[in-house]
C-alpha cells in the first residue's frame, strides 16, 4: 500500500472511531430521553402510575436497528424479537423495564416504567440501546421523572 492509499483510509477510520458506529451510511448517535409524562392505571386489581418517555432524536435511528433478528436469541418466547434492545435504568442503574420488540424508530416515541402507585419514583432515569448483532451500546442522558 502507498501512503497516498494509507493515509485517507486510517482518517476514515479515525473518523468512524470519533462519530460512533456506522449503521447503514451514517453514524448512530446517543439517544437522547425526554419525559412525557405519568400515567395512572390498574392492573391485577393494583394501583400503578407509568411514566412515559421518548426519544427526542428518534428520527436519527434507522429502521434496519429494529429490525425482526430471528437469527439472534429469543427474547422469552419471541424468536423473532428485534436486533436492538432497550433498557431503561435509574440514575444507579438499576433495570426498570426492557423492551425487545421495536420495530422501528417511532417505538422510540413510546417507552416507559411503571410503579405501584404510591411508590416515589428515581428522580432521574436513562436508556440503553444494545445493538445484538455488532454489539454496540448507545447510552442516553439522565432524564427527570417529573414535568
Amino acid at each position: 500500500m502507498t501512503l497516498r492509499f494509507t493515509r485517507p483510509v486510517l482518517i476514515c477510520f479515525a473518523m468512524g472511531c470519533l462519530f460512533g458506529t456506522v449503521v447503514g451510511q451514517k453514524p448512530v448517535p446517543n439517544p437522547v430521553l425526554v419525559f412525557i409524562g405519568q400515567q395512572p392505571f390498574e392492573s391485577g386489581g393494583k394501583e400503578f402510575t407509568r411514566y412515559r418517555f421518548s426519544v427526542h432524536n428518534r428520527a436519527d435511528f434507522p429502521d434496519e436497528l429494529f429490525a425482526a433478528a430471528p437469527e439472534l436469541p429469543p427474547c422469552g418466547t419471541n424468536k423473532n424479537a428485534s436486533r436492538t434492545w432497550l433498557d431503561i435504568f435509574d440514575q444507579r442503574g438499576k433495570r426498570l423495564n426492557g423492551f425487545c420488540a421495536l420495530s422501528k424508530q417511532g417505538d422510540l416515541d413510546g417507552i416507559w416504567f411503571a410503579l405501584e402507585k404510591d411508590v416515589i419514583p428515581p428522580s432521574w432515569v436513562y436508556i440503553e440501546l444494545s445493538d445484538r448483532k455488532t454489539g454496540s451500546k448507545y447510552r442516553s442522558n439522565l432524564a427527570e421523572t417529573s414535568l
